[in-house]
């Protein structure tokens, strides 16, 4: 049996993320070290059972939890951006807090405009300023 038939069994699922809109699962293998650790498509796993497991407690642990403007408290700026599922989420952190979060860009151009807008002046000069420094 050569090194590209063997059967890797998992043992444990200990994160999810979407990816170019494909979920995968970071699994930790029997009989690995966590430094081998590997993202991988639900596709390629055979694990229906650790898998809701994960999924049942991820709900379970987010769903005591308050996100985005659900929280009450008052947006300050926008750090970043970025697409998932089709989907523009601003990167939003808060007056008082150093922990940001990710909210809808739908919803914060409706509940904070001004820090939308302030937001996109600032990427649009920060560009204009790169492809001025760039083609001079």
């Amino acid at each position: 049996m050569n090194k590209d038939q063997y059967e890797y069994v998992v043992e444990k699922v200990v994160d999810k993320r979407v990816n170019e809109d494909k979920v995968e699962y970071y699994i930790k293998w029997k009989g690995y070290t966590t430094a081998d650790n590997t993202w991988e498509p639900e596709e390629n796993l055979d694990c229906s059972g650790l898998i809701a497991e994960f999924e049942e407690n991820l709900k379970n642990k987010e769903g005591d939890k308050k996100k985005g403007f659900d929280r009450g408290l008052v947006p300050e700026c926008i750090i970043g951006a970025t697409k998932r599922s089709k989907e523009v989420y601003f990167l939003m952190k808060w007056k008082g807090t150093d922990v940001g979060d990710f909210v809808k860009a739908k919803e914060a151009n409706e509940k904070c405009p001004e820090i939308v807008i302030k937001y996109y002046e600032q990427i649009t000069s920060f560009n204009a300023f790169h492809q001025l420094v760039l083609h001079t």
